[in-house]
């Protein structure tokens, strides 16, 4: 087991898995094995009727018993005022211990309240993913960008989680390594908790081989480099959600509570103005990848965050984007792809190992790099 960890964590592939790729021009999957069964589109799993609902709860407290529904929802939910709040009462969106409730309902201490949210006009995504692999256990896809993973702001229904559930008939899927919305690839689903906990403990102790691919603005000066340090609000920026890389060397000057964090880049290809990368991350944080690489002076292409002005991501929310800002941009997703995973089976312990090819969208950045297949070498 020490050997296998030390391969790969090296990123060392090994012969002996069973390996799934897809075929760039057919988009169909093929099997270079012999042991688990792939789900084709002839015996997949028919769509089944589930009811998806943006719903939220809330368990009532000792302090709020006695208290009148609409009096509480109003106090604690300031968002709304108390005749919008009213309307949603009388409109039958809230539950009481799972019986529709009335505005004038008095709370007990452990009462259940459920608001079951409106529908929104959510925005159009991409819902072209590929299921490379199912079982009993898992079920993996390779996502397209443009895709979030799960329900958050404007999204609910296009989502990967609330797709998987309307197609797939997954009650409670379990996206283990979830994507942000515009990096593509792949992503593994366990269908059950027993499956999810094994998947998560081998992620948790990096026994799970991440390979992606990216593209950079600048011709990246290493061949190989290892990013060591910690990640951290990033106190210059005006988008809050937006961290910093500090290398090792400079970690003291990182603010209370960072977290540790570890990168392996690769130089794959380079040309005037940009480089193909491989990286490889030890850990899992947020933005790792790409805020490392932003922090190093080499941007992920089309990145609006972490790319070359993050201006562009502001811009980018007001739906304010220019011909100018799309053509530094150079692509309207940014340029990080899941190329790779490999992991063991939770249940057989078999070794499975599954790839994804570039999408056309960073292939037409490649000019004279050579074939795509090289990119699994």
């Amino acid at each position: 087991m020490d050997e296998i960890n030390t391969m790969l964590t090296a990123g060392i592939f090994l012969s002996n898995a069973t390996i799934f790729r897809i075929n760039m021009k057919s988009r169909e999957t093929e099997k270079a094995g012999h042991d688990e069964k792939a789900v084709t589109a002839t015996n997949r799993k028919p769509m089944t009727d589930i009811c998806l609902a943006r719903k939220t709860a809330v368990v009532i407290k000792p302090e709020f018993a006695g208290c009148r529904l609409l009096d509480f929802i109003t106090s604690r939910f300031t968002y709304r005022s108390r005749e919008e709040w009213r309307q949603e009462l009388d409109a039958g969106r809230f539950l009481l211990n799972g019986e529709r409730a009335a505005s004038l309902s008095l709370l007990a201490a452990g009462d259940r309240l459920v608001y079951l949210m409106p529908m929104l006009q959510e925005p159009p995504v991409d819902q072209s993913f590929v299921v490379l692999y199912e079982d009993e256990d898992l079920l993996v896809v390779d996502k397209p960008a443009r895709l979030p993973c799960h329900p958050g702001g404007c999204f609910f229904r296009h989502t990967l989680w609330a797709l998987l559930q309307e197609r797939h008939g997954l009650q409670k899927p379990s996206l283990i390594n979830r994507l942000d919305r515009e990096t593509s690839g792949i992503v593994l689903v366990a269908k059950n908790k027993q499956a999810a906990r094994l998947c998560y403990q081998q992620f948790a102790s990096h026994l799970v081989l991440k390979r992606y691919l990216v593209m950079v603005e600048g011709e990246f000066p290493f061949q190989d480099l290892q990013a060591d340090g910690c990640l951290a609000p990033d106190p210059e920026s005006a988008i809050r959600k937006k961290v910093r890389f500090y290398p090792h060397d400079a970690v003291e000057m990182a603010p209370v509570g960072a977290v540790q964090c570890s990168t392996g880049f690769r130089r794959l290809h380079s040309r005037t103005g940009l480089s193909l990368l491989e990286a490889i991350p030890v850990t899992g944080r947020c933005h790792q990848i790409r805020a490392t690489l932003c922090s190093l002076g080499f941007p992920v292409v089309g990145d609006k965050l972490y790319g070359v002005d993050e201006q562009l991501f502001l811009r980018f929310r007001l739906g304010d984007l220019t011909t100018a800002d799309q053509q530094r941009l150079r692509l309207d997703r940014q340029a990080l792809h899941a190329a790779t995973l490999r992991i063991r089976h939770p249940s057989s312990g078999r070794e499975l190992e599954f790839c994804s090819p570039l999408p056309a969208a960073m292939q037409s950045l490649l000019g004279g790099f050579g074939g795509t297949d090289d990119f699994f070498a």
